[in-house]
């Protein structure tokens, strides 16, 4: 196990794309199914840089995240990666991998979901807006994985935010560079 100090510290701003990513895992359970979602979004412009759905809450969830960010975003270096200090995270595996591609990290303080508050937020949001009033049996997980699909692409794409200006990450970030 292998835990990083918490480097964040709550600054949740970013002056650059790629200098601070946050990152969380929740889920949603209906019927019989839970579904884990890891998400990491970049604090530069809220963006949800990468995303993935598994049945399953063990590390390849938050390792292949990880890769699927790094891939969509150029393989930068140097990005700090804030995390709780869940098993996933401070496994030598996911650690591993953020040494291997100098990547630096950054976990909140043990029980302290203040020092992730802009995913944790994301998360509250995204069950609050898409599942609440959703009855316990009536999504399929092929359903669940629809909705948090369009949900993603609507708050990249679609959602504008105070935060930048009244714009959506996407388009935030397209009038920055």
């Amino acid at each position: 196990m292998i835990i990083a100090p918490n480097l964040l510290e709550r600054n949740f701003t970013a002056s650059r794309p790629n200098e601070k990513w946050v990152t969380d895992i929740t889920y949603t359970q209906y019927g019989p199914e839970t579904l884990y979602l890891s998400t990491i979004i970049d604090l530069y412009n809220n963006e949800i840089v990468a995303y993935r759905l598994y049945s399953h809450q063990q590390t390849p969830l938050v390792i292949d995240t990880l890769k699927a960010a790094l891939e969509a975003r150029g393989y930068p270096k140097g990005v700090m990666v804030h995390s709780d200090q869940g098993s996933v995270y401070t496994s030598y595996a996911f650690q591993g991998l953020v040494k291997e591609r100098d990547l630096v990290a950054s976990m909140s303080r043990r029980g302290n979901c203040w020092d992730n508050a802009v995913i944790e937020s994301f998360h509250s949001n995204i069950k609050s807006e898409e599942f609440q009033y959703t009855k316990y049996h009536s999504l399929s997980s092929q359903e669940v994985v629809a909705r948090v699909n369009d949900y993603m692409y609507h708050y990249n794409n679609e959602r504008i935010q105070e935060k930048l200006d009244y714009y959506s990450p996407l388009e935030f970030r397209g009038i920055a560079v």
